[in-house]
C-alpha cells in the first residue's frame, strides 16, 4: 500500500512537472534543427549498439515531454552520452523548436 501511494505521488509530481515545461518553438526552425536527431530517432525499429536499447521515435511526442528530456540531458540528470553532447550544445529555444517539429508530426504510431 505504501509503495503504491508512492507510486501515485510520484506520478502525479511527473505530470506536474511536465505540464510546466511549455514548448513554444517555430517548427521552421525545429525542423532545421533536428536533422541530427532523425539519425537515430526517425529510423524505425532502431535499437542503439550501445548499450542496447530500442531508440524512441520522436513524431507526435509531446512537446513538452522532449523540452523535459533534453533539459534532464543537458544537465546530466539523464546519462546518456550521446544524448549529453547533443543536447549540451543546443539553446532553451533550440529545444522548444525541435520539441515542436516533433509533435508537429502528428503520433508517432503514424510515422
Amino acid at each position: 500500500m505504501r509503495s503504491r501511494f508512492a507510486a501515485i505521488i510520484f506520478a502525479c509530481a511527473m505530470l506536474t512537472v511536465s505540464l510546466a515545461v511549455r514548448a513554444d518553438g517555430d517548427i521552421a526552425k525545429g525542423k532545421v534543427a533536428s536533422q541530427t536527431c532523425l539519425g537515430c530517432h526517425g529510423i524505425p525499429d532502431y535499437t542503439n549498439v550501445y548499450p542496447t536499447y530500442r531508440v524512441p521515435k520522436l513524431a507526435g511526442q509531446n512537446a513538452a515531454y522532449i523540452v523535459h528530456a533534453l533539459e534532464e540531458y543537458k544537465s546530466g540528470a539523464r546519462s546518456h552520452l550521446t544524448m549529453h553532447a547533443q543536447a549540451s550544445s543546443l539553446s532553451q529555444q533550440d529545444m522548444q523548436d525541435i520539441a515542436a517539429y516533433f509533435q508537429s508530426l502528428g503520433s508517432a504510431d503514424n510515422h
